[in-house]
């Protein structure tokens, strides 16, 4: 089984001039419910199909599984989603030994910017950028599809 260990934080500062990548993405759920989310996701030219697990009492880890999906399925998979979409820009941002996730929402979720990093393990060190503000691990109101049926912009 593969799982992922990750850590969100709110972005304060500055970070765009330091990216290496940058991406738009679109992703819808054909399942948001709280065992198990099944994301559509397009990004650029590529597509993917991911289901994820229940996370963890600490919301550091939970199962993962992805496939690359034509882009014309993913197509007519997101007609089938459910109501709301994810639009988001995507950043790579590199510090130290890992790379940073940072996602600039739009939409009913403009003006939220999430940082999100992958790690091998629960308790594994990581520079913190001076652009990074809160955790928000574990915090569901942050999850990709909880953002689709609660907006940033209807808190």
């Amino acid at each position: 089984m593969a799982y992922e260990i990750e850590r969100k934080f709110l972005v304060t500062g500055e970070f765009k001039s330091l990216a290496t990548k940058c991406f738009r993405i679109t992703q819808g759920y054909l399942c948001s419910a709280p065992e198990r989310t099944v994301r559509v996701r397009r990004r650029d030219e590529t597509a993917f199909l991911t289901i994820k697990g229940k996370a963890t009492a600490n919301g550091l880890s939970r199962y993962e599984w992805e496939k690359e999906i034509p882009i014309n399925e993913a197509a007519e998979l997101l007609d089938l989603c459910e109501s709301g979409m994810i639009d988001k820009k995507r950043y790579l941002v590199p510090a130290g030994q890992h790379m940073f996730e940072v996602d600039e929402f739009f939409g009913e979720n403009a003006g939220l910017i999430i940082a999100e990093i992958e790690l091998s393990s629960e308790d594994e060190q990581f520079i913190k950028p001076v652009w990074l503000g809160q955790e928000v691990t574990g915090d569901r109101r942050y999850y990709n599809a909880m953002l689709v049926k609660k907006p940033f912009n209807k808190w």
